[in-house]
């Protein structure tokens, strides 16, 4: 029969998973980093993964499948609820789990954890100051008009960069407007806030610092976009950081 159907260009497609969980009748998998449908039967033509694919990587065509069937969608969703916490994290990168084992160097004295102490002890605790310049510093609440925004040098960076990169404050947070996201998370495309925060604002830089994986793509795609929406351009650049907490080259 004709119907509807989504396609997915796996050449757009940035890996960050929103389309599975937008998909009511998980017809969308994720395999090796990329979306994928994984039946034409469990697909019902109706769309509601396009407004989470933030690169437009899924289009609908009409053309001749199979019809949409209900009873194996059913079937198919019971199967993956008993699917274990395992094999759900082994179709994204970004849900992988690693324990990571550093040694810490004779010269380093370890710190008293503050919150075993007494008050008096806090006060006396090493203090590190941080380089936040401003409140909110999620992307989808920062207003694209905040007087915070004019002549910046502003930060894009993955919500898990901060926790994973030990020295994030003073290496890349310092002297900028910081921005946080999670492609992942956040549900939202951040393509247009960014690009009225760059046509209503004379930003000097920006810079993006992402995790290494594939969902984390969504915000250097976000960053593009914007650039193209507001018809802008100015320096920029990309670090990405690894699961490990270290610098890719």
């Amino acid at each position: 029969m004709k119907r509807n159907l989504i396609t997915i260009d796996e050449s757009l497609c940035n890996g960050c998973g929103l389309c599975v969980t937008a998909c009511h009748e998980g017809a969308i998998q994720m395999v090796n980093g990329k979306a994928r449908l994984v039946s034409e039967s469990y697909c019902d033509g109706l769309g509601d993964c396009l407004p989470a694919c933030p690169t437009g990587a899924i289009t609908i065509e009409e053309r001749e499948v199979a019809a949409y069937d209900e009873a194996a969608v059913q079937a198919h969703l019971a199967q993956k609820s008993k699917a274990t916490e395992v094999t759900a994290c082994s179709t994204c990168p970004s849900t992988l789990t690693n324990n990571i084992q550093r040694e810490t160097p004779a010269w380093v004295q370890p710190l008293t954890p503050v919150f075993e102490t007494t008050p008096s002890a806090i006060t006396s605790a090493p203090h590190v100051v941080s380089e936040l310049q401003q409140w909110p510093v999620q992307i989808k609440l920062v207003p694209p008009n905040a007087p915070f925004l004019h002549n910046a040098d502003i930060l894009i960076a993955a919500t898990c960069s901060a926790f994973s990169y030990a020295n994030f404050h003073a290496e890349f947070m310092k002297g900028k407007v910081t921005l946080i996201g999670c492609p992942k998370l956040d549900g939202v495309d951040y393509a247009e806030k960014l690009a009225q925060i760059l046509a209503h604002n004379d930003i000097n830089s920006l810079s993006i610092v992402r995790m290494s994986v594939p969902c984390c793509g969504g915000l250097v795609q976000a960053v593009k976009r914007a650039f193209q929406l507001s018809n802008t351009m100015i320096p920029w650049l990309v670090v990405t950081i690894a699961t490990d907490g270290t610098i890719m080259k």
